[in-house]
């Protein structure tokens, strides 16, 4: 059941990273982040205030947000800090770069996960997750030299850079999760993590963004914001819950919803027009190759 909640999460966030994509597009981006974790703490807000106010409401189902003390809420703050870290690095380099490369990039977070975990937690890996992770590793290469053409210099660029940070921001988010998964609500860790990043957001958009406004790109409203809360959070649901079961694997899961690049790669070749998709695509494939080794060697 894990995995397949782990597919359905990896086709959510393909939708997700599309309207992100389009609410990026000519616009600021704090303030798309900001509103981002405005509407995605509302749409949680309301199961933990039935929670607190009318325990019976909720009680016994998945949408509980279970009242814990200060000794769990460091634990949720802590994550809120590394996401919002991963998504700061991730929205400036989604606006300034195409999604078909932005895409393949982040599909490699899989298998910083593995390294994580042999890091942190003494794992070793086996032959096929080696070939994973060197078929990971190609393919960066081989998308860099896709990029050139497109006048963008891997080893130059500042917004390449921020893009390797979000996906290794995003690893360390996703070896946390899984520890606080073996211990904590799943509903629990969404819920609040999402409260807190808004209040973590204010001081960085009242002092980073506001008094600089008019010397950058200006603000403007676009629909597709709501719906990348919406994506985000249905994706995030999922994959919470599918951590949740004893016998789930963050490495599989980790790696699965890394097929999300298929659907934003899509996007980008259907809606963003975007140039050298042949090339692309050959990165692309040899990323999900990759990824398929590393679902062999963790069977």
């Amino acid at each position: 059941m894990w995995l397949l909640l782990a597919f359905l999460s990896a086709a959510l966030l393909g939708f997700y990273d599309a309207f992100k994509k389009q609410s990026l597009r000519d616009n600021a981006v704090l303030p798309v982040l900001f509103l981002n974790t405005v509407f995605s703490s509302l749409i949680f807000l309301p199961f933990i205030l039935v929670s607190v106010f009318v325990p019976s409401v909720l009680d016994g189902t998945m949408f509980q947000v279970p009242v814990v003390g200060w000794e769990v809420h460091k634990f949720i703050i802590v994550k809120s800090f590394i996401v919002l870290s991963s998504w700061i690095f991730g929205y400036f380099g989604m606006k300034h770069l195409p999604l078909t490369i932005v895409g393949p990039i982040n599909a490699t977070r899989p298998v910083m996960v593995l390294v994580g975990a042999m890091l942190v937690f003494g794992e070793r890996l086996n032959l096929y997750q080696w070939i994973g992770v060197m078929l990971a590793v190609l393919s960066f290469f081989m998308l860099s030299r896709s990029g050139k053409k497109e006048g963008i210099d891997f080893k130059h660029n500042k917004w390449i850079l921020f893009i390797v940070l979000a996906a290794v921001t995003g690893a360390v988010s996703g070896l946390y999760d899984k520890y606080l998964m073996k211990q904590l609500n799943p509903m629990l860790v969404q819920s609040w993590y999402n409260v807190y990043q808004v209040f973590i957001m204010c001081p960085i958009i009242l002092l980073l963004w506001y008094p600089k406004r008019k010397e950058s790109t200006p603000f403007r409203w676009d629909w597709t914001i709501i719906c990348i809360s919406v994506f985000l959070c249905a994706a995030d649901f999922v994959y919470f819950y599918a951590l949740s079961y004893e016998d789930s694997m963050i490495s599989i899961v980790s790696m699965v919803r890394r097929g999300s690049v298929v659907v934003s790669f899509l996007f980008g070749a259907l809606f963003f027009r975007e140039k050298n998709l042949k090339s692309k695509a050959v990165d692309l494939i040899l990323v999900l190759i990759g990824m398929f080794f590393l679902y062999l060697g963790s069977k």
